[in-house]
């Protein structure tokens, strides 16, 4: 899905309306920064508040989907396509997620086999510093590729209010983790627990 132009639709949708960020928030009982990062192309509204949202703007869901008005003429097709786009957005979802994992495997891997070979091999002491400077070098790009990934497949969803985000860089690196849940804080309510990764909404 065009998360930009969705978010320029409904920025544009809202402003035909005579609504404020504010004013639409409260209509979806939502803080108005959700309503911000909609609009900048930071996030798509969670399904539970399409319809609400398309009411609120006089849209259907399809032309929210679409980031455009659709036309009774086109509506059949741009509604098969918007069904292909999301099913698509979820197969490359899940094909970050095997990333992620074989991404993390193969750091572990290649770090422990280079910390094995400085520790265990007769090497002059040069030799055995480089491979350790490289063995953190590598650990540190891994990490930080699997975690791209992981952040950038599916959502959260927060323990408390059941809103679906996308967590920062900082948050999602800074949250202790179980293997389906991460601590963060949620946008909509502020509140900070385990929430579950969903690779769907």
């Amino acid at each position: 899905m065009d998360q930009i132009r969705i978010g320029k639709f409904i920025a544009e949708s809202r402003k035909a309306r005579n609504l404020t960020q504010r004013q639409l928030a409260d209509v979806l009982s939502i803080s108005d920064k959700t309503i911000s990062k909609w609009e900048c192309g930071k996030g798509l509204p969670e399904v539970s508040l399409m319809l609400p949202l398309c009411a609120a703007l006089d849209i259907t869901v399809n032309d929210l989907l679409s980031g455009e008005k659709v036309s009774s003429t086109d509506y059949p097709m741009k509604a098969e396509e918007n069904m292909i786009n999301l099913m698509k957005e979820n197969e490359e979802n899940r094909k970050r997620i095997m990333l992620s994992i074989i991404t993390g495997v193969i750091t572990i891997i290649a770090v422990c086999a280079l910390i094995v070979i400085a520790s265990f091999f007769d090497l002059p002491a040069i030799v055995r510093i480089i491979l350790i400077v490289f063995s953190v070098v590598v650990a540190a790009t891994g990490i930080a590729a699997a975690v791209m990934l992981d952040i950038k497949a599916g959502y959260f969803e927060c323990s408390y209010c059941k809103e679906f985000f996308v967590p920062s860089m900082d948050e999602y690196v800074k949250g202790y983790h179980t293997f389906t849940k991460r601590r963060l804080t949620c946008p909509k309510c502020g509140k900070t627990g385990m929430c579950k990764h969903h690779v769907t909404r």
